[in-house]
Parts: structure tokens; sequence; C-alpha cells
């Protein structure tokens, strides 16, 4: 009984050893790769107080940019929920021809680099291209080099988050309240919009706020397609990177901190809406 009592407590030594030390390493590893950088950046962005970081970003550059950000992530969110839950729905719901490659397609933006999105806008888009001149010259709408070519970069680069919040969810849908509502003779709209759209209601905000998020910190698309001119088409991450340039650390560092503070916040908000359906969902 003894020596039993002895290995047993040997083992359970070791497990807990193995358990802190696991815990260790993967504290230590965040410790280096998340946390001390974001100190890092709070400590440089707040070293003249909370009136110089105001002061810095209160300036007519730097809050153009960040409010020429929050825009375009706004219209880019509102077509892209749109747009991204009824791609899901499609490729949910309906079989045709070419649906797999499709659906391989959809994560493509992920793959790629961003800066390979901005320079096949510009080469689609450009305005000494045959399509960005007939749309500047016969609509008037210039895409490159202008605000609307950063919404038309992220949508591209954001459209897959959408379709896979939603997807999954439309996968497990039980399908009997849509198959009672058209046994009682309501129509195919009447049926999405009161009885599936509500049940997809928390994946498709948890995608279109995990879209926002990856919005607002875009930057090799949009360098390409909007050019760095401040006041017009500079965003925040763009200004970030002109204040690196100029060796301006407290100020690239100031919409540093706002840009982390409005994804962190995001991401929270997102986790706590994917609990919430995952304890609807709970039986």
């Amino acid at each position: 009984m003894t020596a039993r009592s002895s290995t047993h407590s040997l083992g359970l030594n070791r497990v807990a050893w193995g358990r802190q030390s696991l815990r260790a390493a993967v504290l230590a590893y965040l410790a280096v790769l998340l946390i001390i950088p974001l100190l890092v950046i709070l400590r440089d962005g707040l070293q003249e107080g909370l009136l110089g970081f105001w002061r810095t970003i209160s300036q007519p550059v730097a809050w153009h940019a960040l409010m020429l950000t929050l825009w375009t992530a706004a219209v880019m969110v509102v077509i892209n929920t749109v747009m991204g839950t009824l791609t899901a729905y499609v490729l949910v719901r309906y079989e045709f021809a070419g649906k797999a490659l499709l659906n391989a397609i959809v994560d493509l933006p992920l793959a790629i680099p961003t800066l390979v999105t901005g320079v096949m806008l510009v080469i689609l888009y450009g305005p000494q291209k045959a399509l960005g001149a007939w749309l500047d010259q016969t609509l008037g709408w210039r895409l490159i080099f202008a605000p609307p070519g950063i919404i038309l970069a992220l949508l591209f680069i954001t459209f897959p988050l959408v379709v896979r919040a939603v997807q999954p969810v439309l996968l497990n849908l039980d399908r009997e309240q849509e198959y009672a509502a058209a046994t009682l003779g309501a129509r195919p709209w009447t049926i999405f919009r009161r009885v599936t759209l509500p049940a997809l209601a928390l994946p498709m905000t948890s995608g279109a706020l995990l879209s926002f998020a990856r919005a607002i910190g875009e930057f090799g698309a949009i360098i390409i397609v909007a050019g760095n001119i401040p006041l017009y088409t500079q965003t925040a991450a763009v200004f970030v990177f002109g204040e690196v340039e100029s060796e301006n650390r407290a100020g690239a560092s100031a919409m540093s901190i706002v840009m982390l503070g409005i994804a962190l916040g995001l991401i929270l908000l997102v986790d706590w809406l994917q609990q919430r359906q995952e304890r609807e969902t709970m039986p």
C-alpha cells in the first residue's frame, strides 16, 4: 500500500508540474508576443498624459484619418452583412454546378496578401484602365485614389468573415418551423424574413463586428488603391505608417491605441455574442 501510495503521489506531482510548466510557457509566450508590445504602445502613446494624447488624436489630419476609417468600415459592414448572409444562404440551401469551387473561392481573400488585392483592384478600376476610365467619364465614379476605393478593398478583404460566421448556423438550423410556415401558405420571402433571419441575427452580428474590427487595421490594400493623401484618402493605419516614417513615435502610438481599443472592444463583444449563441443552442 505504501509503495502504491508513493507511486500515485509521484504521478500526481508529475501531472501538476506538467500543468504548471505548460501554463507558464503559454503565459510567457503571450507576454512576449502580445502583452509587452501592447504595454510599449501604451507607454509611448500616453507619455505626454491624456491631454497630450487627445491633442495628438484631435489634430485635423489624425482626426480625419480616424473618421475616414470608421465611416468607410461602416459602409463596408452594411454591404457585406447583407451580401455575406445571402451568399451563405445560397451555398447552404441551393445545389448548382460549381458550388464547391465557389465555396473555396469565398476564402480566397483570407489567403492572398492584401497588397495583391490592392494591385488587382488598381489594374481593374484604375483611372487609366478601360473600366475605371468608363466609370469616371460616364458615371462620375472615381474609385481608385478616392474613398470608394477604400470601401471596395475592404469589401473584398472582409467578405469571408460574414459568410463563415453565418454558414455553420444555417447548416445546423432546424427547418421544421420553415416547413410549418410553408404549409400554412407563407411565401418564401416571408419565411426567410420571419423565421430564418431571426435565427441568424447573432452570427450576422458577430461576422459584421469581426469585419469592422478587421477593417480598422487594414493597410496593404488601402495604401495601393487609395494612396496616402492627407485629409482625403489617408486612413488611420496609413496615418500610423506616415508618423513612423516621420519618426513621430508618440503620434503613431496614440493612433495605434485608438485602433487597438476599438478592435479589442469589438472582439470582446463578438466573444460575448458567441457565448450567448452557444447558451441558446444548448439543449
